[in-house]
């Protein structure tokens, strides 16, 4: 079977003549381990002569490791092998010997008062009789000892107390300072960042404003240019209309006064026949012939021909066309459109 799987302690139990004996030996050994101011070789002779009635058959070297090494798990396996082999007095013995090393110098450190309660516990051994062991054989009862814990056990067992405590005040200080320090350069620099922000955010707005102005601005313009240019278009057009208007007020009378000159020159050339039908001495012509002459037709005409010629000399000759002339010829045109009028109303009764 492998032994791998065996604990030094294990190993060493196995190998022992008694068991009980090398257990003892651990939990002295644990002991020795904490006394103060004693040498490897002390410890070893000491151990030797508490023991020297032993039966374990094995050096104390290996014990001695184990102790060293603060094996918990070993030392609750010694004191499970006494408590199982072994009654109350055997417990009390290993109890008084231990008490025995741990005081050899007079003075119990620290370490062995925790240890000695320890070991009772684990032994059974009850609060009241390891006190009662101790102070049978030191002759001072087992005090509960300073709690290193506390602060005040170091202010009486540790002259450098004081200034270790102001160093680290001013450490403390001088850390606090540090996290101020940082703390306000943080605050700074985030004030900063919020400034730089807030800038940024101003400056975005202006210029999103000056963008703004700047498209008011150009649509104003062209708005304004799109008025000058309507009203430069309509100027333009009212203009056309009137020139035009002009040219056609201007074709009209030209258009009238030719035909004024048309009509004189007929009547001058009728007035000329007639003189000259006059130096012939032809007979007078009666109120039918003068009627047909008013609408210049010849006797003979149809009564269609007359509806015709005086809707052709009524266009020519009607005042409204003469609107734009003097008085005069306005007075003119409307003589001759109502003996041309009255020429026709003549016909139509009895022709």
């Amino acid at each position: 079977m492998s032994i791998a799987r065996f604990s030094p302690f294990e190993l060493l139990l196995l190998k022992s003549r008694s068991q009980v004996d090398t257990a003892t030996l651990l939990l002295l050994g644990w002991v020795l381990v904490h006394r103060q101011h004693v040498s490897e070789g002390q410890r070893r002779r000491r151990l030797a002569q508490v023991t020297a009635q032993f039966r374990h058959g094995h050096e104390l070297g290996p014990v001695m490791s184990i102790a060293h090494s603060q094996d918990l798990q070993a030392i609750q396996l010694a004191a499970e092998v006494v408590r199982k082999e072994c009654g109350t007095e055997r417990s009390q013995s290993i109890i008084h010997q231990a008490i025995t090393v741990a005081t050899d110098d007079g003075e119990l450190s620290l370490a062995n008062h925790y240890i000695l309660r320890f070991l009772a516990d684990l032994l059974s051994v009850a609060p009241m009789t390891l006190n009662i062991l101790f102070k049978e054989l030191t002759g001072i009862p087992l005090v509960t000892p300073e709690d290193p814990s506390r602060d005040a056990y170091w202010q009486v067992h540790d002259p450098d107390y004081h200034a270790r405590k102001a160093r680290e005040a001013e450490a403390a200080e001088q850390k606090q300072q540090q996290t101020n320090a940082r703390a306000e350069q943080q605050q700074r620099q985030k004030e900063q960042r919020h400034q730089q922000k807030q800038q940024k955010q101003q400056e975005k707005q202006r210029r999103q404003e000056e963008a703004r102005q700047a498209r008011e601005q150009e649509q104003q313009r062209q708005q304004e240019q799109a008025r000058q240019q309507e009203s430069q278009r309509q100027r333009e057009r009212t203009e056309r209309e009137q020139q035009r208007s002009r040219q056609q007020d201007s074709h009209r009378q030209g258009s009238h006064q030719q035909d004024y000159r048309q009509q004189e020159y007929r009547q001058q050339e009728q007035r000329n026949n007639h003189s000259r039908q006059q130096r012939t001495a032809p007979p007078p012509p009666d109120r039918t012939t003068r009627a047909l002459s008013v609408l210049g037709l010849t006797p003979g005409a149809s009564r269609i021909e007359v509806r015709h010629a005086y809707r052709r000399m009524a266009q020519l000759h009607h005042p409204d066309r003469f609107y734009s002339e003097s008085e005069h010829q306005v007075a003119l045109a409307s003589a001759r459109f109502q003996r041309i009028k009255n020429a026709y109303d003549y016909l139509m009764q009895t022709y």
